[in-house]
């Protein structure tokens, strides 16, 4: 366990109402609610009555308390190290999160222990200073709600410039990229940060957001064999897909998974990427993305 049993919920509901007497407050049924708010359901039955016949000796039946200063929580050393390697994640600065008191801590794993084989190799330059500006920007601009003026590069290699309101960032694992999805621009409203050369907010003015595009869902159906227990793996792979499976007989199934269409060509490789267990069974034209991917990995000479 990377955190200790300390900051379970019954020491937190516990330390909560040991601070509340310490306030003062000993009332029986604010103490409850705390029960209910840190703890379980069924907590109510055991944390307070344990706590009131002095079974855990932390507080007097006059609901007063021997302990004369507010519980704290110090970290661990373990919960130090997972947190410094956490901080050593290139992504960290783009939050501006600091981790003060940790230059002294090992990390518990860092970069090197691990390796991510299905993931794209040009991924956003999360180090950039210039990157690193323009992303606080937008999310300073996005908890304000406030407009952008951005310059991108269009596919083309031209510079566009638009004024946007910016709607939610999005990263996709797969691509290792921030995207930016905004509304109140013809040019669309998906926009990778890789490709924003300047960002800057806008104050005053007229513009008038609409409302954002809505997202298109599209869905694909699969029929696995479960081989090399290839359905475990693929249910695993697309666990944060809205989904569903259903057994055809002792070896087969199918899995109904819903995406956003944006994220096609993402869906594509991954579904590509476990051979010939997978097959698509519709739409057709979900199907002809996967025959015209292998048919250009076949006239590459790619296995």
């Amino acid at each position: 366990m990377i955190f200790n049993e300390i900051y379970s919920a019954y020491y937190n509901a516990v330390a909560k109402i040991i601070a509340q007497i310490i306030s003062g407050e000993t009332d029986e049924k604010e103490l409850n609610q705390i029960v209910c708010d840190y703890a379980f359901g069924e907590s109510m039955l055991t944390v307070l009555p344990s706590l009131k016949n002095e079974k855990w000796q932390l507080v007097r039946a006059d609901m007063t308390t021997p302990i004369k200063h507010k519980p704290t929580m110090p970290l661990t050393l373990i919960q130090k190290q997972w947190l410094k390697a956490i901080s050593l994640d290139p992504r960290i600065k783009l939050f501006g999160i600091n981790f003060d008191n940790l230059n002294d801590v090992e990390p518990l794993f860092t970069q090197d222990d691990y390796v991510i084989y299905d993931k794209y190799g040009d991924g956003d330059p999360f180090e950039d200073e210039g990157y690193i500006e323009r992303f606080k920007i937008i999310l300073s601009a996005l908890k304000e709600k406030q407009p952008i003026k951005i310059k991108t590069v269009n596919r083309k290699g031209n510079i566009i410039s638009m004024t946007v309101m910016p709607r939610r960032l999005e990263y996709s694992e797969k691509d290792d990229k921030f995207r930016l999805i905004s509304s109140g621009c013809r040019y669309g409203g998906t926009v990778n940060l890789a490709r924003i050369v300047s960002c800057e907010k806008c104050y005053g003015g007229s513009f008038t957001p609409k409302n954002p595009t809505a997202t298109v869902k599209k869905s694909v159906t699969l029929r696995i064999r479960d081989d090399r227990n290839a359905l475990e793996r693929c249910l695993l792979h697309f666990a944060h897909f809205e989904k569903r499976a259903e057994r055809v007989d002792n070896k087969h199934y199918l899995v109904h998974i819903k995406y956003d269409k944006y994220d096609e060509t993402e869906m594509v490789i991954r579904i590509l990427s476990f051979g010939p267990l997978v097959e698509v069974i519709e739409p057709n034209d979900f199907r002809n993305l996967i025959i015209e991917r292998l048919q250009r990995q076949k006239s590459c000479e790619l296995k």
